[in-house]
């Protein structure tokens, strides 16, 4: 099993709850300490543990990653858990460029290269099981958060046309749209964070969505049914809403 994002917050919830003697579990992380951390904590739990020190702004590394890590240790089950989470500040009359970039890489571009590298090798041996880790800001337009959402609504249509794709070779997809999570990234947000949750019950969210095959997880419930009312309001009326709507981040 390979996690991305595992030295914090949802992926290392995951691979804490997976770990367990004879499991094996590949985990991925920006920063080298914690994703130390995360593995010796597993390792506590006789699980084996191989981490990989690794930036998915880089795409065509981490293509190259997965190849040479699945080579050494097929990976049946890979959950696609990093990303990064930014907005325009209040101060700034529009997103930064750079920042835009690295959101759109980071959210979608790799994790969408890296599903297909990793239904390639595993069609051949079968089948297997993906979970991408969007937001359900991919539903929403947020006006000081277009990069993040964007990049979030791109991961959920790829999900979702992948998962047709995929299926006749055996590779299940799932998308995953947690809300507000309790992690160090969303303490950044200045303003409330309502229905929060912790990682462990995200975490817990995504196991079942793999161990059911389920295709759409949308969680807490509150953020399914603000979906469907943005569904099915008219688009004036929605804009004129989310016109009026702000929020501010704190720096990384």
């Amino acid at each position: 099993m390979l996690i991305t994002g595992a030295s914090g917050g949802i992926g290392r919830a995951l691979a804490l709850l997976y770990a367990a003697p004879g499991v094996t579990l590949v985990l991925w992380g920006r920063n080298a300490q914690r994703l130390q951390e995360t593995a010796a904590a597993c390792r506590e739990c006789r699980a084996h543990v191989l981490t990989r020190e690794i930036d998915l702004a880089d795409g065509k590394a981490a293509i190259i990653a997965l190849r040479a890590d699945d080579e050494a240790t097929p990976c049946d089950t890979v959950i696609l858990c990093a990303g990064l989470s930014d907005m325009k500040k209040t101060s700034e009359k529009t997103e930064q460029p750079e920042m835009v970039l690295e959101l759109g890489l980071v959210n979608y571009a790799t994790p969408a290269a890296l599903t297909m590298a990793a239904a390639e090798r595993m069609q051949a041996r079968g089948g297997g099981a993906i979970a991408l880790v969007g937001s359900v800001a991919a539903f929403h337009d947020l006006p000081f958060a277009a990069g993040y959402g964007g990049s979030k609504a791109g991961l959920a249509r790829f999900a979702s046309s992948a998962r047709i794709a995929l299926a006749p070779l055996g590779v299940r997809v799932s998308l995953i749209a947690p809300g507000f999570v309790d992690t160090a990234m969303s303490r950044r947000i200045v303003g409330p964070r309502p229905f929060l949750v912790t990682p462990e019950n995200a975490a817990r969210h995504i196991i079942s969505a793999i161990t059911e095959n389920r295709a759409e997880v949308i969680f807490p419930w509150p953020f399914r049914v603000l979906r469907l009312i943005d569904k099915f309001t008219p688009r004036p009326l929605r804009e004129a809403i989310m016109s009026r709507i702000s929020a501010d981040q704190k720096p990384r």
